[in-house]
Protein backbone atom coordinates (compact mmCIF):
# COMPACT_ATOMS: atom_id res chain seq x y z
CA UNK A 1 0.00 0.00 0.00
CA UNK A 2 1.47 3.26 -1.03
CA UNK A 3 0.22 6.45 2.18
CA UNK A 4 0.06 9.90 2.17
CA UNK A 5 0.48 10.66 6.04
CA UNK A 6 -0.54 14.54 6.01
CA UNK A 7 1.53 15.92 8.99
CA UNK A 8 2.72 12.41 10.40
CA UNK A 9 5.66 13.34 12.64
CA UNK A 10 3.99 13.95 16.07
CA UNK A 11 1.47 12.15 18.32
CA UNK A 12 -1.44 10.18 16.19
CA UNK A 13 0.71 11.05 13.11
CA UNK A 14 3.77 9.29 14.08
CA UNK A 15 2.06 6.45 14.97
CA UNK A 16 0.17 6.02 11.84
CA UNK A 17 3.13 6.41 9.92
CA UNK A 18 5.58 3.86 12.26
CA UNK A 19 2.60 2.01 11.85
CA UNK A 20 2.19 1.91 7.97
CA UNK A 21 6.35 1.45 7.97
CA UNK A 22 6.15 -1.26 10.12
CA UNK A 23 3.52 -3.34 7.73
CA UNK A 24 6.14 -2.59 5.04
CA UNK A 25 3.81 0.41 3.24
CA UNK A 26 5.12 3.23 0.94
CA UNK A 27 5.10 6.07 3.20
CA UNK A 28 5.17 10.07 2.30
CA UNK A 29 5.09 12.34 4.91
CA UNK A 30 3.97 15.54 4.12
CA UNK A 31 4.98 18.12 7.33
CA UNK A 32 6.59 21.81 7.76
CA UNK A 33 9.88 20.25 8.75
CA UNK A 34 9.57 21.31 12.65
CA UNK A 35 9.86 17.49 13.54
CA UNK A 36 12.35 14.67 12.01
CA UNK A 37 9.88 12.23 10.25
CA UNK A 38 9.98 8.58 11.59
CA UNK A 39 12.91 6.56 9.20
CA UNK A 40 12.04 4.76 6.38
CA UNK A 41 9.89 7.52 4.87
CA UNK A 42 9.93 9.89 1.89
CA UNK A 43 9.46 13.72 3.28
CA UNK A 44 7.89 16.47 1.65
CA UNK A 45 7.87 19.96 3.32
CA UNK A 46 5.05 22.78 3.21
CA UNK A 47 2.80 24.78 4.96
CA UNK A 48 -0.57 23.60 4.65
CA UNK A 49 -1.43 27.57 6.04
CA UNK A 50 -0.05 28.91 2.74
CA UNK A 51 -2.57 27.82 0.32
CA UNK A 52 -1.43 27.08 -3.13
CA UNK A 53 1.95 27.82 -2.39
CA UNK A 54 2.47 25.96 0.76
CA UNK A 55 1.22 22.65 -1.10
CA UNK A 56 3.56 23.40 -4.02
CA UNK A 57 5.88 20.22 -3.10
CA UNK A 58 2.85 18.14 -2.53
CA UNK A 59 1.34 19.22 -6.16
CA UNK A 60 4.56 19.03 -7.97
CA UNK A 61 5.50 15.48 -6.73
CA UNK A 62 5.18 12.94 -9.03
CA UNK A 63 3.20 9.91 -8.43
CA UNK A 64 -0.44 9.40 -6.36
CA UNK A 65 -1.67 7.04 -3.29
CA UNK A 66 -3.76 4.23 -2.47
CA UNK A 67 -4.66 6.14 1.03
CA UNK A 68 -4.45 9.87 2.88
CA UNK A 69 -4.30 10.43 6.67
CA UNK A 70 -4.84 13.90 7.72
CA UNK A 71 -4.76 14.74 11.19
CA UNK A 72 -5.29 18.58 10.59
CA UNK A 73 -7.01 20.38 13.96
CA UNK A 74 -6.84 23.66 12.35
CA UNK A 75 -8.84 26.15 10.17
CA UNK A 76 -10.54 23.52 7.79
CA UNK A 77 -9.45 25.57 4.29
CA UNK A 78 -6.10 23.59 5.09
CA UNK A 79 -8.03 20.41 4.11
CA UNK A 80 -10.44 21.63 1.43
CA UNK A 81 -7.31 22.19 -0.36
CA UNK A 82 -5.04 19.47 0.19
CA UNK A 83 -8.22 17.28 -0.42
CA UNK A 84 -9.13 18.67 -3.45
CA UNK A 85 -5.56 18.78 -4.86
CA UNK A 86 -5.70 14.87 -4.27
CA UNK A 87 -9.15 14.06 -5.18
CA UNK A 88 -7.99 12.47 -8.23
CA UNK A 89 -4.60 11.35 -7.06
CA UNK A 90 -5.50 9.10 -3.93
CA UNK A 91 -7.96 6.35 -3.78
CA UNK A 92 -9.23 7.04 0.19
CA UNK A 93 -8.81 10.03 2.04
CA UNK A 94 -8.81 9.50 6.10
CA UNK A 95 -9.84 12.25 8.31
CA UNK A 96 -9.24 11.99 12.34
CA UNK A 97 -11.70 14.00 13.36
CA UNK A 98 -12.81 14.33 16.82
CA UNK A 99 -16.37 13.70 18.63
CA UNK A 100 -16.40 17.37 19.51
CA UNK A 101 -18.65 17.77 15.85
CA UNK A 102 -21.77 16.17 18.22
CA UNK A 103 -24.00 19.32 18.86
CA UNK A 104 -23.16 19.97 22.79
CA UNK A 105 -24.16 18.40 25.32
CA UNK A 106 -23.84 14.86 23.71
CA UNK A 107 -26.46 12.43 25.68
CA UNK A 108 -24.77 9.15 26.69
CA UNK A 109 -24.58 6.18 23.99
CA UNK A 110 -24.94 8.93 21.03
CA UNK A 111 -24.20 7.08 17.65
CA UNK A 112 -22.87 8.47 14.56
CA UNK A 113 -26.28 9.43 13.65
CA UNK A 114 -26.33 12.35 16.45
CA UNK A 115 -27.09 15.78 15.67
CA UNK A 116 -23.73 18.28 14.60
CA UNK A 117 -22.63 20.87 15.20
CA UNK A 118 -24.02 23.99 13.13
CA UNK A 119 -22.27 26.56 11.45
CA UNK A 120 -19.20 24.58 9.74
CA UNK A 121 -18.19 25.18 6.65
CA UNK A 122 -14.79 23.81 4.52
CA UNK A 123 -14.20 27.55 3.74
CA UNK A 124 -13.87 28.94 7.09
CA UNK A 125 -10.96 30.88 8.16
CA UNK A 126 -8.98 32.66 10.28
CA UNK A 127 -10.09 31.97 14.72
CA UNK A 128 -12.23 28.97 14.26
CA UNK A 129 -13.63 26.99 17.11
CA UNK A 130 -12.54 23.48 17.59
CA UNK A 131 -15.88 21.80 17.40
CA UNK A 132 -16.59 23.74 13.64
CA UNK A 133 -12.98 23.36 12.67
CA UNK A 134 -13.07 19.89 12.71
CA UNK A 135 -16.54 19.32 11.29
CA UNK A 136 -15.55 21.67 8.39
CA UNK A 137 -12.51 19.72 8.00
CA UNK A 138 -15.21 16.56 8.30
CA UNK A 139 -17.33 18.53 5.34
CA UNK A 140 -14.02 19.21 3.06
CA UNK A 141 -12.82 15.55 3.27
CA UNK A 142 -16.82 14.60 2.19
CA UNK A 143 -16.99 17.27 -0.44
CA UNK A 144 -13.64 16.00 -2.40
CA UNK A 145 -13.88 11.84 -1.68
CA UNK A 146 -17.76 11.61 -0.77
CA UNK A 147 -17.92 7.53 -0.16
CA UNK A 148 -14.13 7.13 -0.33
CA UNK A 149 -13.78 9.34 2.44
CA UNK A 150 -13.62 7.97 6.30
CA UNK A 151 -14.05 10.14 9.26
CA UNK A 152 -12.23 8.79 12.78
CA UNK A 153 -14.13 10.76 15.38
CA UNK A 154 -11.73 10.62 18.23
CA UNK A 155 -12.55 11.41 22.17
CA UNK A 156 -9.40 11.01 24.34
CA UNK A 157 -6.28 10.07 22.75
CA UNK A 158 -3.36 8.86 25.07
CA UNK A 159 -0.26 6.91 25.00
CA UNK A 160 3.34 6.74 23.84
CA UNK A 161 4.03 10.16 21.60
CA UNK A 162 1.28 12.11 23.80
CA UNK A 163 2.09 16.11 23.02
CA UNK A 164 -1.24 17.24 24.93
CA UNK A 165 0.68 16.28 28.41
CA UNK A 166 -2.78 14.58 30.13
CA UNK A 167 -1.27 11.41 30.99
CA UNK A 168 2.33 12.74 31.16
CA UNK A 169 1.51 15.19 33.86
CA UNK A 170 0.16 12.40 35.77
CA UNK A 171 2.90 10.18 35.33
CA UNK A 172 5.31 12.88 36.41
CA UNK A 173 3.89 14.10 39.41
CA UNK A 174 3.20 10.20 40.66
CA UNK A 175 7.00 9.96 39.90
CA UNK A 176 7.83 12.33 42.19
CA UNK A 177 6.09 10.48 45.44
CA UNK A 178 4.57 11.42 48.20
CA UNK A 179 0.43 12.17 48.67
CA UNK A 180 -0.97 12.75 45.47
CA UNK A 181 -4.88 14.54 44.94
CA UNK A 182 -6.85 11.62 43.12
CA UNK A 183 -10.13 13.02 41.71
CA UNK A 184 -12.90 10.87 42.89
CA UNK A 185 -14.77 8.66 42.92
CA UNK A 186 -12.50 5.55 42.13
CA UNK A 187 -14.95 4.30 40.11
CA UNK A 188 -15.84 6.86 37.44
CA UNK A 189 -15.87 5.17 34.26
CA UNK A 190 -13.18 6.65 31.40
CA UNK A 191 -13.62 6.79 27.50
CA UNK A 192 -10.42 6.81 25.19
CA UNK A 193 -8.38 5.17 22.73
CA UNK A 194 -4.18 4.65 22.58
CA UNK A 195 -3.20 6.38 19.70
CA UNK A 196 -1.85 3.25 18.75
CA UNK A 197 -4.64 1.16 18.32
CA UNK A 198 -5.71 3.90 16.34
CA UNK A 199 -3.81 4.15 14.00
CA UNK A 200 -3.84 0.30 13.60
CA UNK A 201 -7.61 0.62 13.36
CA UNK A 202 -7.04 3.42 10.56
CA UNK A 203 -4.67 1.86 8.62
CA UNK A 204 -7.13 -1.24 8.65
CA UNK A 205 -10.28 0.64 7.75
CA UNK A 206 -8.82 2.53 5.46
CA UNK A 207 -7.15 -0.13 3.42
CA UNK A 208 -11.00 -2.07 3.60
CA UNK A 209 -12.32 0.88 2.14
CA UNK A 210 -14.78 2.08 5.23
CA UNK A 211 -16.24 5.51 4.75
CA UNK A 212 -18.52 7.52 6.52
CA UNK A 213 -17.99 8.45 10.24
CA UNK A 214 -16.75 6.30 13.19
CA UNK A 215 -16.22 7.34 16.68
CA UNK A 216 -12.79 6.09 16.75
CA UNK A 217 -13.10 5.28 20.90
CA UNK A 218 -13.20 2.28 23.76
CA UNK A 219 -15.97 1.27 25.56
CA UNK A 220 -17.77 3.29 28.22
CA UNK A 221 -15.72 2.18 31.09
CA UNK A 222 -12.60 0.43 29.48
CA UNK A 223 -10.77 1.42 32.53
CA UNK A 224 -11.96 3.55 35.10
CA UNK A 225 -10.05 6.98 36.81
CA UNK A 226 -8.63 4.62 39.87
CA UNK A 227 -6.94 1.70 37.48
CA UNK A 228 -5.40 4.64 35.44
CA UNK A 229 -3.70 6.28 38.54
CA UNK A 230 -3.11 2.84 40.14
CA UNK A 231 -1.44 2.13 36.41
CA UNK A 232 0.73 4.88 37.34
CA UNK A 233 1.90 4.63 40.78
CA UNK A 234 2.67 0.88 39.78
CA UNK A 235 4.58 1.85 36.39
CA UNK A 236 7.16 4.58 38.18
CA UNK A 237 7.43 2.26 41.16
CA UNK A 238 6.83 5.31 43.12
CA UNK A 239 6.01 5.12 46.80
CA UNK A 240 3.01 8.01 45.86
CA UNK A 241 -0.14 7.71 47.98
CA UNK A 242 -3.17 8.68 46.14
CA UNK A 243 -5.57 10.64 48.01
CA UNK A 244 -9.02 10.67 46.74
CA UNK A 245 -10.96 13.40 47.30
CA UNK A 246 -14.82 14.38 46.14
CA UNK A 247 -15.47 16.06 42.98
CA UNK A 248 -17.52 18.82 44.89
CA UNK A 249 -14.24 19.40 47.31
CA UNK A 250 -11.95 19.74 44.40
CA UNK A 251 -14.99 22.28 42.48
CA UNK A 252 -15.30 24.18 45.41
CA UNK A 253 -11.68 24.59 45.84
CA UNK A 254 -11.13 25.87 41.99
CA UNK A 255 -9.90 23.00 40.25
CA UNK A 256 -10.22 22.38 36.96
CA UNK A 257 -11.48 19.58 35.41
CA UNK A 258 -9.72 18.43 32.55
CA UNK A 259 -7.10 20.74 32.85
CA UNK A 260 -6.97 21.48 36.15
CA UNK A 261 -6.53 17.97 37.00
CA UNK A 262 -6.08 16.14 33.22
CA UNK A 263 -8.42 14.01 32.19
CA UNK A 264 -10.98 14.06 35.13
CA UNK A 265 -14.65 14.86 34.36
CA UNK A 266 -16.98 15.40 37.33
CA UNK A 267 -20.21 14.05 36.60
CA UNK A 268 -22.98 15.74 34.34
CA UNK A 269 -22.86 16.93 30.29
CA UNK A 270 -19.38 17.40 29.73
CA UNK A 271 -18.90 13.51 31.31
CA UNK A 272 -21.67 12.16 29.48
CA UNK A 273 -20.99 13.82 26.20
CA UNK A 274 -16.95 12.64 26.54
CA UNK A 275 -16.51 9.13 28.19
CA UNK A 276 -20.12 7.56 27.86
CA UNK A 277 -19.98 8.04 23.75
CA UNK A 278 -21.15 5.43 21.57
CA UNK A 279 -18.66 3.03 20.17
CA UNK A 280 -20.33 0.04 18.82
CA UNK A 281 -19.84 0.94 15.15
CA UNK A 282 -16.10 1.50 15.67
CA UNK A 283 -16.11 -1.75 17.63
CA UNK A 284 -17.78 -3.96 14.95
CA UNK A 285 -15.36 -2.53 12.37
CA UNK A 286 -12.60 -4.14 13.98
CA UNK A 287 -11.42 -1.39 17.02
CA UNK A 288 -9.80 -3.00 19.99
CA UNK A 289 -7.86 -1.84 22.71
CA UNK A 290 -5.31 -2.63 24.66
CA UNK A 291 -5.52 -2.56 28.68
CA UNK A 292 -4.92 0.51 30.24
CA UNK A 293 -1.34 -1.08 32.35
CA UNK A 294 0.09 -1.19 28.66
CA UNK A 295 -0.74 2.52 27.28
CA UNK A 296 0.34 3.62 30.80
CA UNK A 297 3.82 1.39 31.32
CA UNK A 298 4.12 2.00 27.74
CA UNK A 299 3.87 6.36 28.36
CA UNK A 300 6.31 6.34 31.05
CA UNK A 301 9.11 4.12 29.00
CA UNK A 302 8.37 6.60 26.58
CA UNK A 303 8.72 9.76 28.85
CA UNK A 304 12.07 8.22 30.54
CA UNK A 305 13.58 7.87 26.81
CA UNK A 306 12.91 11.68 26.47
CA UNK A 307 14.98 12.78 29.65
CA UNK A 308 11.05 12.73 31.56
CA UNK A 309 10.04 15.16 29.86
CA UNK A 310 7.04 15.44 27.31
CA UNK A 311 6.78 17.30 24.01
CA UNK A 312 4.12 20.77 24.22
CA UNK A 313 1.69 21.30 21.26
CA UNK A 314 2.43 25.16 20.78
CA UNK A 315 -1.28 25.61 20.25
CA UNK A 316 -2.67 23.86 23.50
CA UNK A 317 -2.18 25.34 26.91
CA UNK A 318 -0.56 23.94 29.63
CA UNK A 319 -2.22 21.19 31.91
CA UNK A 320 -1.84 20.40 35.61
CA UNK A 321 -2.46 21.05 39.20
CA UNK A 322 -1.14 24.11 41.33
CA UNK A 323 1.21 22.77 43.21
CA UNK A 324 0.24 25.37 45.75
CA UNK A 325 -3.15 24.54 45.27
CA UNK A 326 -2.38 20.89 46.10
CA UNK A 327 -0.94 21.82 49.22
CA UNK A 328 -4.16 23.28 50.53
CA UNK A 329 -5.91 20.25 49.02
CA UNK A 330 -3.80 18.02 50.74
CA UNK A 331 -4.13 19.88 54.45
CA UNK A 332 -7.91 19.76 54.02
Amino acid sequence: MRLLMLGGTEFVGRAVTEAAVERGWEVTVFHRGHHAPPPGVRALTGDRTGGERGLAALADHAGDWDLVVDTWSGVPTAVRDAARLLAGRAGHYTYVSSRSVYAYPAPAGLDEDGPLVGGSSPDEEGDVPYDRAKRGGELAALDAFGDRALLARAGLIIGPGENIGRLPWWLTRIARGGPVIAPGPRTAQLQYVDARDLAGWILDAAAAGLHGPYNTVSRPGHTTMGELLDACVRATGSGAELRWTDPDTLLAAGVEPWSGLPIWLPEGELYDTLYQGGHARAEAAGLRCRPVGETVADTWTWLRERGGTAPQRPDRPAVGLDPRLEEKLLAL
